[in-house]
């Protein structure tokens, strides 16, 4: 399998802590990590990690620290397409802590909203599947529709409703929503059908996945789980829905919910991988 996941790309500062600071307060965090991040980017992690061929495309630049972000996908095996080789300033950076008692993350980040870059060719040379976070709207519509034109399945993270989104969703083979995606229009369900997008699928954390496959409306259990951290944990179970689906939904989204529920019981977004490769071989 070969995915081509388009996107953002941020430098991760990850602490854990029993808690987030309050004003004018300082906190030893329990443990710390730092790694690329953004919601295309871990999904491309996750699928490689899974086995698959990945690749990002994403607005990366010349910046020192974006040599930290170069590193740590060469570490976990994921190539890099950058759309902005010549950019000198600094990549968006999130600082993110993890409750340690919950799991709960608190986030404070920059977007990719200055780092817009205009639609271009895009290389889809044996790619299976596309996937695109909605942080390069111009350029996901260019790539969804070269996409579409060539038989390449199309899945949508829509973890939030963006500016643009109308332009993308009709173009989706597959839309996987969070709780938080609200559209302008109606209930999310509703107007995802409304779009006669083939394959729906609504998050809910724990609770169950709602999914509509082929206008044929249903539910899926969540795998109960010891939760330690819940970053990136949707992300990741986009990433491994790339790589389980193979055109039966529900068999695809329980794959990605194994995982995602696997990821929750360790620290970080790169943790639980030795976990899960010891499973899978």
């Amino acid at each position: 399998m070969r995915g081509l996941f388009v996107g953002l790309m941020t430098l991760d500062c990850i602490y854990q802590a029993q808690r987030p600071p309050q004003a004018n307060e300082k906190l030893v965090a329990q443990e710390v990590m730092m790694a690329a991040g953004g919601p295309a980017t871990n999904a491309a992690v996750a699928f490689a990690a899974l086995g698959g061929q990945a690749t990002v495309v994403a607005a990366v630049g010349q910046h020192p620290m974006t040599a930290l972000l170069r590193d740590d996908m060469a570490q976990v095996g994921v190539q890099v397409q950058d759309l902005t080789p010549q950019r000198q300033a600094s990549p968006p950076i999130s600082s993110i802590v993890v409750s340690a008692a919950t799991g709960d993350r608190a986030v404070i980040s920059r977007n990719a909203a200055e780092l817009q870059v205009p639609p271009q060719a895009i290389d889809l040379t044996d790619i299976d599947v596309v996937l695109m976070d909605g942080h390069q709207m111009e350029l996901s519509v260019c790539v969804a529709k070269a996409a579409q034109r060539q038989g390449i399945p199309v899945v949508v993270d829509a973890g939030s409703w963006k500016a643009g989104f109308d332009q993308v969703l009709p173009l989706a083979t597959v839309v996987i929503a969070s709780a938080n995606f609200h559209p302008p229009h109606g209930a999310a369900l509703a107007y995802l059908q409304g779009l006669g997008i083939p394959y729906v699928a609504i998050t809910h954390g724990e609770r169950p996945i709602i999914l509509s496959d082929g206008g044929t409306p249903g539910e899926l259990a969540v795998p109960p789980t010891a939760v330690v951290d819940t970053l990136g944990a949707g992300d990741i179970f986009h990433g491994a829905f790339c790589y389980a689906w193979a055109g039966v939904f529900a068999e695809a989204l329980a794959s990605a919910s194994q995982v995602a529920s696997l990821s929750c019981q360790y620290f970080g977004t790169r943790a639980w991988i030795p976990h899960c490769i010891s499973q899978t071989s």
